[in-house]
């Protein structure tokens, strides 16, 4: 079908989970062919159908039922009705009848016929208007066509289950087939009775069935209780009370409303980055710890979360004290007071924190009925203050108080900056006011649809709160006048000629009250109180609006602190991660935000305190700015918020603007704010958490890597910006560890290095492994601390591999232009075919232009054949080497030598050759590295000890040895900057190098001089340079015989065959000597045999 049919509630609402009709009696009767297969459709494959019911086509209660005639005779089962659709549960006995045909029970409209000769009857009558189309089926193997869409095959339907994070909470990740699985499905053996896409038997059916969230009784919040509520509560704090008015007396009704429309900027452009984030993916609990570290990774994430749930937790304290002042002021005008204000307000602090705490522990349900609660009052408390406003009573005006006047608006609504203050001083008194937008998002895991309750609530109570904010800066404004004494013998009879002031305007004379005023905006911060129209009303909203602030608090500290503790950023607080009961509570984080707050309420003076959580707050609203910016600069495709009212530079500015407020407010707390996150930051990138969130950071990195490769793409190449990049086969890169390790040395911060690994034998087979072994691999490398990366390949054969790796490998200039390899060790007894294979590997390179490395340790390279008895390749103590490193210049590259290490030049001019024992395939399972103390169940023989030693003796610290380098004939450099690449490192530092050069007996001071010149030109060290006066000197005829017996099993000999034999040898093993061969190549190759020792200094 072109799409699913619509399932009746409950009839199949999980694949696989409908409910089987009972077969009747005598059902084993039912007609089969000659095989025994069944004529119809198999049980398993027709429990039901689903019509498709036309409007108006229902048949009326009263209406007989057709199915199955009489008492179910027939067999036909029964029917059912549900809105629009009708399940026909069909029993699969039943003869040749369908449940579409007369008297077999269907309404009109018969959707599906099952006929017994094996033919599918679709109606599109049921979905569209038109004719039939017939699907013909065998009923034993091709049953699937009676399945639902999607259910028929291994292909899976789309489905949100599919891409959830494996380590999400919301239960088991659903599996889909994966590509192998869908590309090798054609070999395997048709669906008989086959597991389609999420039925019972296969792994996404199991993963469903495994996944049963049990959602009851959780409580999850919607948009307004959820975050409308909480940012209004927490926006609308105790300064709407007891400062705006003065604000406004300060800086006068013009720049009060700009300092509020400034304030709702920051916040309103942060509001709109946390929605960005907050619609791009599940939003899961953590607030803006979970926003900033999935956006930007854990180093910020892991910061701010720590810093945040620590504000958070103070605010409970600053909050506390806020109500505690107020009641201990309200005892003090009673003369109530219990011991004195310092400690009252420490011990309704407590007793408040204690109540606040066992409110948040009842559960989140409870808390938000507190907030509802307190909202309300907040509410009532702002509508007495605007009643207030219209009802002036001739006892307030004294002080000040006169209703609205245009008289008092035109005099308040300029500035009059008093006591130092500026209009910067007076906007970092409100500024906090603002704050608090995130009390929504910082439950977001309490939230049953976090992408659509944070942006419309958050959003929302900006608005809300800012214009009551602007609505009473306005009223009070136009109400109040700056100054007023509050005595009632300060009326004027007759207005004054000479009237400046409104007061005086309005017969009264506050003119007395230029020192000591105590009424008026500018003298009392009660000023909503005396104009409201029932005064306990807002010490009741004062109340509200710090104890609700307070409660938003007590229950988002927690929340931030379990999120980032689940992470596990900082282990040792991994035990806070814990929660308890159905909502996942985090007692644990509930106690420790609980003394936190309890021991700042002791300390009852947070003036000091207070501008450092503004700056925690701001540091977070500027991180998740810049979180946007950073993630729409990133242009990762990842990054489509559903939220499209943002725009990555208005998100820099809101960023910029948070910083440039957290000086405002106070400059050294700024400045502290840095460096705590600094620090943070600086920890956590050190402990490089196991984590991988897809953060912007890693999208921004692979962008910048992406234009500065295209870049270097365009730059010629230039000799002093040259450097080794090596292409190595290692094979599996654990398997030859002296080599991945002395190419490390040279390689490390300098050039590339690429670990090729050539897979050979079935080509299925092989693609798996490459795979897997690709992270693999990749994984180790990096563990191990290797600058490289492993590349690996699937060819025939060694020499393919090898090809395909020097063609492909890098991208742009970054691209190998040496070859390593190890020697070959074994040369002599393995088939001639795999020595031509690998010596052909250096043809190949010298024809790509690449230079040849060779690398020749006596005890041999790979140790893949001892990893199965041993964890191997751990890094070992260290030890200063016991032995020189020799490096040789090899000019055959066919030649055995003894050397410990061969650097063996090439005709390329950049480069030359070095060697890397490569058994064929290098194939080997993963290990780490070595231990010399290896401890084996079986003992290894010496041979093998000795390799294993070798195996880590560049993982030392090299002592005073020296690099011998013999440097024959010129190459291009390459031999000479590899050994002073190596003398760099720290490992090598100690290691001098020694120079090897050709020469005559009669001039060696003039060639040592010569050399020592060139030497100093290229501005390398050197201990020593050595003149081989001999070079030229015929080999002793022993050295003669010993060479010639060496390749006396690789010679053709051919005059003593026939022509055409011998022709045909040449073809069959072209790597055979011919006396041709033999004879033009004898003075190079007395050059370099046996004769020639190596020696060690």
């Amino acid at each position: 079908m072109e799409g699913k049919q619509p399932q009746a509630p409950g009839a199949a609402a999980v694949p696989g989970a409908v409910a089987e009709e009972p077969r009747p009696e005598g059902s084993d009767a039912a007609a089969s062919d000659a095989l025994g297969r069944p004529l119809g459709p198999t049980p398993s494959q027709s429990r039901f159908q689903v019509d498709l019911v036309a409007e108006g086509a229902g048949r009326p209660p009263e209406a007989p039922l057709k199915a199955g005639g009489e008492g179910g005779a027939g067999g036909k089962g029964s029917e059912e009705a549900k809105g629009r659709f009708r399940v026909n549960f069909v029993d699969p006995s039943a003869g040749d009848e369908s449940p579409g045909e007369p008297g077999g029970g269907s309404s009109e409209g018969g959707n599906v016929s099952f006929q017994n000769g094996g033919d599918t009857v679709l109606s599109e009558g049921s979905l569209h208007s038109g004719g039939h189309h017939h699907y013909y089926y065998d009923t034993h193997t091709n049953t699937y066509y009676l399945r639902t869409f999607g259910h028929n095959t291994m292909d899976a339907v789309p489905r949100i289950d599919h891409y959830r994070h494996t380590a999400a909470e919301l239960g088991e990740k659903l599996i889909r087939p994966s590509l192998a699985e869908l590309h090798d499905e054609i070999d395997k053996e048709p669906f008989e009775d086959g597991f389609a896409n999420g039925e019972e038997g296969t792994p996404a059916g199991e993963a469903a069935a495994t996944y049963t969230p049990d959602s009851k009784g959780v409580v999850k919040f919607g948009w307004i209780k959820g975050v409308l509520v909480r940012c209004m509560l927490n926006i609308w704090g105790v300064m709407l009370f007891i400062r705006l008015s003065w604000i406004v007396g300060q800086a006068g009704i013009g720049l009060s409303v700009l300092v509020i429309a400034m304030a709702t900027v920051v916040t309103t452009i942060t509001g709109l980055s946390t929605s960005a984030i907050a619609t791009n993916g599940f939003v899961r609990g953590g607030g803006a710890y979970y926003l900033i570290s999935r956006s930007l990774g854990p180093e910020f994430g892991g910061a701010i979360g720590l810093i945040f749930a620590f504000a958070n937790a103070v605010a409970v304290a600053m909050y506390v004290v806020g109500f505690a002042e107020t009641v201990v002021e309200l005892l003090k005008e009673n003369g109530a007071l219990m011991i004195d204000e310092m400690n009252d307000i420490r011990i309704i602090g407590a007793i408040t924190v204690v109540i606040l705490l066992g409110i948040s522990v009842a559960g989140m349900e409870w808390e938000a009925k507190a907030q509802i609660v307190l909202l309300v009052i907040l509410i009532i408390a702002i509508g007495d203050f605007v009643i207030g406003t219209f009802i002036p009573l001739d006892s307030k005006k004294p002080k000040g108080f006169f209703g609205y006047k245009a008289e008092i608006f035109a005099e308040n609504f300029g500035p009059d900056f008093r006591n130092e203050e500026t209009f910067f001083s007076v906007f970092a008194i409100f500024f906090p006011a603002a704050t608090g937008i995130l009390a929504g998002a910082n439950i977001s895991g309490d939230l049953a649809d976090p992408q659509s309750a944070i942006p419309k609530g958050t959003l929302l109570a900006i608005l809300i709160t800012t214009l009551v904010y602007i609505g009473i800066a306005v009223s009070v404004g136009s109400c109040v006048v700056r100054d007023a004494t509050g005595n009632v013998n300060n009326t004027i009879i007759s207005e004054l000629a000479n009237c400046t002031t409104a007061a005086c305007k309005l017969n009264y004379d506050f003119s007395s009250c230029q020192k000591d005023c105590h009424y008026g905006l500018m003298n009392n911060f009660q000023v909503m109180s005396m104009v409201s129209g029932f005064a306990p009303l807002i010490s009741a909203g004062i109340f509200s609006a710090t104890l609700s602030s307070a409660l938003a608090s007590l229950v988002s500290a927690p929340k931030i602190f379990q999120a980032l503790c689940k992470d596990n950023i900082y282990p040792g607080f991994l035990m806070f991660a814990k929660g308890y009961g159905k909502n996942n509570e985090p007692l644990r984080g509930y106690i420790l935000t609980f003394l936190i707050a309890l021991g700042f309420i002791l300390i009852a003076e947070l003036n000091v305190i207070a501008p450092i959580i503004s700056n925690f707050f701001l540091a977070s609203y500027a991180l998740i700015n810049f979180s946007v910016f950073h993630a729409s600069l990133a242009k990762s495709p990842g990054w489509r918020p559903a939220f499209k009212y943002y725009n990555m530079w208005i998100s820099l500015v809101g960023a910029i603007l948070c910083c440039i407020v957290m000086f405002v407010i106070n400059w050294w707390a700024a400045l502290l704010t840095y460096v705590i996150v600094l620090g943070l930051y600086i920890y956590v990138t050190y402990k490089k958490p196991d984590v991988n969130w897809g953060s912007s950071t890693q999208a921004l990195t692979y962008l910048n890597a992406l234009q500065h490769s295209i870049r270097l793409s365009g730059v010629e190449d230039h000799v002093k910006n040259f450097r080794p990049q090596c292409l190595i086969m290692t094979g599996a890169p654990n398997s030859r560890p002296a080599l991945l390790h002395l190419v490390h040395a040279f390689t490390k911060n300098v050039g590339l290095m690429i670990c090729g690994h050539v897979h050979m034998g079935p080509r299925r087979q092989a693609m798996k492994e490459l795979s897997t072994d690709l992270a693999k691999y990749q994984r180790w490398l990096i563990k191990n601390k290797m600058k490289a990366f492993y590349a690996p390949v699937h060819a025939e054969d060694l020499r393919d591999g090898g090809q395909y790796l020097m063609q492909a490998a890098g991208l742009g200039r970054m691209r190998p232009n040496t070859l390593v390899v190890g020697f070959k060790k074994n040369w002599r007894q393995t088939d001639m075919r795999d020595v031509e294979t690998y010596i052909n590997l250096f043809h190949d390179a010298f024809d790509i232009q690449y230079g040849v490395v060779v690398i020749r340790l006596k005890e041999g390279l790979d140790i893949s054949h001892l990893q199965g008895q041993e964890e191997l390749l751990s890094s070992q103590e260290k030890s200063p080497c016991s032995k020189d490193v020799i490096v040789k210049v090899d000019y055959s590259k066919k030649t055995e030598t003894e050397t410990s290490i061969a650097f063996a030049p090439s005709s390329s001019e950049k480069t030359h050759a070095l060697h890397k024992e490569e058994d064929e395939d290098g194939k080997t399972p993963t290990q780490p590295l070595l231990k010399k103390d290896f401890k084996s169940t079986s003992p290894l023989n010496l041979a093998d000890q000795r390799l294993l030693d070798a195996s880590t003796q560049f993982q030392k610290k090299q002592g005073k040895s020296n690099i011998d380098v013999w440097w024959l004939f010129d190459d291009g450099g390459l031999t000479l900057l590899i050994p002073y690449l190596i003398t760099t490192k720290k490992k090598w530092k100690d290691c001098k190098i020694r120079v090897f050069i050709g020469g005559k007996i009669n001039r060696i001071d003039h060639d040592r001089r010569a050399m020592a010149t060139l030497l100093s030109k290229f501005r390398i060290d050197f201990s020593d340079i050595m003149v081989l006066g001999d070079i030229n000197t015929k080999p002793k005829k022993e050295n003669i015989a010993a060479f010639e017996e060496m390749i006396e099993p690789f010679r053709l000999h051919e005059e003593d065959k026939e022509q055409e034999i011998a022709d045909k040898m040449k073809e069959d093993e072209p790597w055979r000597i011919t006396d041709n061969e033999l004879e033009l190549y004898k003075t190079k190759s007395w050059h370099v045999s046996p004769s020639f020792q190596p020696c060690f200094f």
